[in-house]
């Protein structure tokens, strides 16, 4: 008896998805969960696992070839090879694709709808990087980049378990199993880079594998490119920049690290303060936390933080809802599940859309700041650059000045200037530099 496997329910709003990548053949066994085949649409890239285990007999929709939500992919048999599906009830796939999983709607900036939280196989490398690394692992689980990036470190892959789904071979494996230096993390969203970092000295190192060639844009780099573009036509988006003292926060989270490790298991970086902070002066400037309808202002009622993951595909933005009801651990520990499992394709794309304000940490690769691009409908998006360590004038209390070592970094806000004007937005960062530099952040550390 066999079954067919329709194109499930991606998202609400998702009506259509192209097939990117088929990871079986007509022949091939499947076993239930197993990944079957990679689609692309305007809200996620993911994995389609085979709800059965059995035969692939029939794929009936090719590689880039884009259908409606419940279209037949493929069907799936004993392997006696009648090939013909049986008249049986059609079988949907659950609708989450792998494990709870989010692209970035219209409110996401994507910095990124999707970021684009997942890796599409870029052009082949050369055939001298391919031959280079050596593995026994299964090609179709392991992306051109990931080859050569393993290649250019000296990793053998055969000797590395994978983390990804059906255990593929991750870039986040390949970087976990060395500790070269000279290769950056995969995400954006993360601790900024020390100033010693940034300083490195740039060493050559083999060509790109895209160097010369040509590729079509993905789904997703072409949903990102007419929304960005959309959002620039229909808005009038302009940037203001404030500096914020951050010793204190930076002598906090040295005093609490080793507790803030064993309550939670990860590390304390700056980016929840960041977040909490914003979250909590949104709750009183509701105007950098409001979308225009037509004639109309739109204050949401909650602060949902979209936050920008750099993914080997492009920027995605999944959301921290209610993040001012959030303590710092809460903030932290949401923000290393969601990036990891963006980074994994196993967000939902529902965990993508309705974010109400954007915060992008532009400083992850060592910018002090940038101007980040506000995606409709939100009005505002936060960039944080990186924290560095420099000399500062200081003001004691009694009006004396003196150079002190702190550590500053840069806070760039643009914004919908249709709604916000200059003032609301200075209060705003105002607020926000405020609640930063007085780092009163003991009582909700959540540990």
């Amino acid at each position: 008896m066999s079954e067919q496997v329709v194109l499930p329910a991606l998202g609400e709003s998702v009506t259509e998805g192209t097939v990117t990548r088929w990871l079986k053949k007509v022949g091939d066994t499947v076993a239930i969960d197993e990944p079957l085949v990679e689609v692309s649409t305007d809200k996620v890239d993911t994995e389609i696992p085979s709800p059965v285990a059995g035969v692939i007999e029939q794929i009936l929709v090719q590689e880039d070839e884009t259908v409606q939500v419940g279209a037949v992919l493929v069907v799936i048999g004993s392997g006696s090879g009648s090939g013909a599906p049986a008249a049986a009830p059609v079988v949907e796939t659950p609708t989450a694709p792998v494990a709870p999983a989010p692209v970035v709607e219209a409110p996401a900036p994507v910095a990124a709808p999707v970021a684009a939280p997942v890796a599409a196989p870029v052009a082949a490398p050369v055939a001298a990087a391919a031959s280079a690394t050596t593995s026994s692992v299964d090609a179709g689980y392991v992306t051109p980049l990931v080859r050569k990036l393993a290649s250019e470190i000296g990793i053998d892959l055969s000797k590395i378990a994978g983390t990804g789904v059906g255990g593929r071979i991750r870039k986040d494996d390949v970087l976990a199993a060395t500790s070269a230096p000279a290769v950056a993390p995969v995400a954006s969203f993360s601790a900024p880079v020390a100033a010693s970092a940034v300083a490195a000295p740039f060493v050559p190192g083999a060509a790109s594998p895209l160097r010369g060639t040509t590729e079509p844009m993905s789904r997703l780099r072409k949903v990102l490119a007419e929304r960005a573009v959309a959002s620039m036509v229909s808005t009038a988006q302009l940037t203001t920049v404030v500096e914020v003292d951050v010793t204190k926060i930076a002598s906090l989270r040295a005093r609490v690290q080793p507790q803030f490790v064993a309550a939670t298991g990860g590390k304390l970086n700056f980016m929840p303060f960041f977040a909490l902070a914003a979250a909590e002066a949104l709750r009183v400037h509701p105007k950098l936390n409001a979308t225009i309808d037509g004639e109309n202002i739109v204050y949401h009622g909650t602060e949902n933080i979209s936050f920008a993951v750099d993914t080997e595909k492009g920027l995605l933005t999944p959301v921290i809802r209610d993040a001012s009801t959030l303590n710092i651990a809460q903030i932290a520990q949401q923000i290393a599940d969601l990036a990891a499992r963006t980074r994994a394709n196993q967000l939902k794309p529902d965990e993508l859309g309705g974010g109400t304000f954007t915060l992008t940490n532009t400083g992850s690769r060592g910018a002090l700041f940038d101007t980040p691009v506000v995606f409709l409908p939100q009005v505002a998006i936060l960039g944080t650059g990186v924290v560095t360590k420099r000399p500062v004038v200081v003001t004691d209390a009694n009006g004396q000045d003196s150079i002190s070592i702190r550590s500053m970094v840069y806070l760039a806000l643009s914004y919908d200037h249709r709604l916000v004007d200059g003032a609301d937005a200075s209060r705003f960062l105002v607020d926000v530099k405020s609640r930063l530099e007085e780092a009163n952040f003991d009582s909700v550390l959540g540990i």
